[in-house]
């Protein structure tokens, strides 16, 4: 029987040299139940799970808390700045997490408009440059859009986060070359954060050649948040693959699939 061939190792996610074995990192928010959102991201393969410091209980000693039920020795918990509309509230609240016991790294928001919830930049690019200066490890969510994320960059996010799509909305991805631009341009870690509503959406992302992709609703608001959270994993793996192995060119006209010289006439 053959044996069929293993596709050559990938190499590890690395954000401010810390090494991740998968690239896809998932959320805590909108799930039915606590039993389901473990379930989802044991199923999920990730190893960053994002909590939103605003919503949630930081007392990790009460058991209907989300953080009593997350080992920090099994996942990297990674503090979320979610439901910020200010770059003061966004590193008051970056620093609350760091006191209450989470590590140095935050995933950033400062969200702009209530109705789109779309980033704004110019707080975005504030607050980054405030709490890199103090130590933080900035993981900076915000448009799709270059400027801001040289921008980012520059300020000391050590990983930039341009979103797909709106948060929440599963348009999937709306603008492949901005994003690839992003990723072309900068030498930080491009994560792509929100707008993922399925497995395809997940796939054709890593292709542009990122280094991860982080969802929350595409995995909860499923049907079977489970067996969403195991088809992402499965996705982001064969996107990342797809690229790595090199797509086929693009040609508007037909070429056949086997050779035709040699061929004999009928």
């Amino acid at each position: 029987m053959a044996v069929a061939a293993e596709a050559a190792p990938d190499t590890p996610c690395v954000i401010a040299g810390r090494e991740f074995r998968s690239r896809l990192m998932v959320g805590t928010g909108k799930y039915a139940s606590t039993a389901q959102m473990l379930r989802a991201i044991e199923a999920s393969g990730a190893e960053v799970v994002t909590v939103a410091v605003r919503r949630v209980d930081l007392d990790r000693s009460r058991e209907e808390g989300i953080l009593y039920h997350l080992d920090p020795n099994q996942y990297f918990l990674l503090a979320n700045t979610a439901g910020c509309f200010t770059a003061d509230d966004t590193i008051r609240y970056a620093r609350l997490a760091r006191a209450a016991g989470f590590n140095e790294w935050v995933k950033l928001e400062v969200i702009g408009d209530q109705e789109t919830l779309l980033p704004d930049a110019s707080a975005t690019i504030e607050a980054t440059r405030v709490l890199a200066a103090e130590g933080f490890k900035v993981m900076a969510y915000t448009n799709d859009d270059l400027i801001t994320a040289l921008r980012l960059e520059d300020a000391g996010a050590v990983a930039v986060m341009p979103l797909a799509s709106p948060i929440g909305s599963g348009l999937g991805m709306l603008n492949p070359y901005t994003i690839r631009t992003i990723k072309h341009r900068l030498r930080c870690p491009i994560i792509v954060d929100a707008g993922v509503g399925t497995a395809s959406d997940a796939c054709i992302v890593m292709e542009q050649g990122v280094d991860g992709v982080l969802m929350n609703t595409g995995i909860a608001a499923a049907s079977d948040p489970v067996r969403m959270a195991c088809a992402m994993r499965h996705a982001v793996h064969a996107g990342r693959q797809a690229y790595l192995a090199g797509r086929m060119p693009r040609r508007e006209i037909a070429v056949p699939s086997s050779p035709l010289t040699g061929m004999l006439d009928a």
